[in-house]
């Protein structure tokens, strides 16, 4: 799904043994890093982010953007030589920043000034048995010429830039703009006309939408707030594939669930209904509490025993059930 570039709207739930407590970052690395992604441990402490900002940014870091533009720009190889220009301090800043040295194949934008290095001169390939380098060839025609540039961002990373704006306005003056820590939210507001600006950059042809994936790990902790923001969020146009992560069972986040509904289950109920998870849908065991809970207290009890998950159960079909049963009635319904 995520290599087929499809947007979101998803979460997957993922349960591992402890053993495997990174494995899901590992597989997130073997996408290539044409995908972006973003991890979340849910551990955050802080009184100045709310926790659901947060998630949001996590959630806007996995959503990248792939943007073209057209620019005069000047570039070759930088080579040994006895003529001295006079730079910019912002280009010469640059130049620092980017660690260019002899024979490194870099370009500088004519009207921004902005420096890229994209790499060494393949006629360095042989320098060294063992490197680690990105080697390219030497750029053909003029130094001074037109260039199509094909950045890669997020939208946190225009977030970022735009709520401290200065310089120009095209993309990569924007990302030279995220040198200073971000300490206060950027707001919803803002999040909103950058959405925008990024569907009229896709609707132009400027720009491709590449959306990515977050995983959440030890999402157990997440309190009813952060659900209820996930589910609003995951709803939305612009939302990534998420992937849940926990290594509790699913036995023991249906005790929390109930502990935190402020329902009594047994054992015996607690383990029938996580049978009916692994079959169905943790989020279909979890929809039974409440229905099996009126059952239990309309028979005069205060617990819920298996004979109530059993009744509610026959009554409300799970996703996966529903879809079968339309399959095999489908001539029934008027198509």
């Amino acid at each position: 799904m995520i290599r087929q570039k499809k947007m979101a709207g998803r979460a997957a739930p993922c349960g591992r043994p402890a053993q495997e407590d990174r494995a899901g970052p590992r597989h997130l690395a073997e996408l290539g890093s044409k995908f972006p992604s973003a991890q979340c441990w849910i551990r955050m402490y802080s009184t100045e982010v709310k926790k659901t900002e947060v998630l949001m940014e996590n959630f806007r870091r996995a959503i990248g953007l792939r943007i073209k533009e057209n620019k005069e720009v000047y570039e070759g190889e930088t080579v040994k030589g006895t003529k001295q220009l006079k730079l910019d301090p912002t280009i010469y800043d640059a130049l620092i920043k980017e660690k260019v040295a002899v024979g490194d194949v870099i370009y500088i934008e004519a009207n921004s000034g902005a420096v890229k290095r994209v790499g060494r001169c393949d006629a360095f390939a042989t320098e060294f048995d063992l490197e680690a380098e990105e080697y390219v060839p030497i750029p053909k025609g003029e130094v001074h010429k037109k260039k199509e540039i094909v950045q890669d961002v997020t939208l946190h990373d225009l977030d970022a830039a735009n709520a401290r704006p200065q310089g120009g306005q095209d993309i990569l003056s924007l990302m030279g703009q995220m040198m200073k820590p971000r300490k206060t939210e950027i707001t919803e507001k803002l999040r909103q006309e950058i959405n925008k600006v990024v569907n009229r950059y896709i609707d132009e042809g400027i720009a491709e939408l590449v959306p990515g994936v977050l995983f959440i790990d030890e999402v157990h902790m997440l309190d009813i707030e952060c659900f209820s923001y996930l589910n609003r969020a995951l709803e939305s146009s612009l939302a990534p594939i998420v992937i849940f992560a926990t290594n509790r069972g699913i036995c023991n986040i249906l005790a929390i669930r109930a502990q935190v509904e402020e329902i009594e289950i047994d054992e015996e109920s607690l383990a029938f209904l996580g049978e009916i998870g692994q079959r169905a849908s943790l989020r279909h065991a979890i929809q039974l509490l409440s229905p099996a809970s009126i059952v239990a207290k309309t028979n005069g009890r205060d617990k819920i025993c298996k004979a109530d998950l059993e009744e509610v159960n026959s009554l409300y079909l799970d996703a996966k059930s529903s879809a079968r049963l339309l399959q095999e009635q489908q001539e029934r319904y008027i198509s």
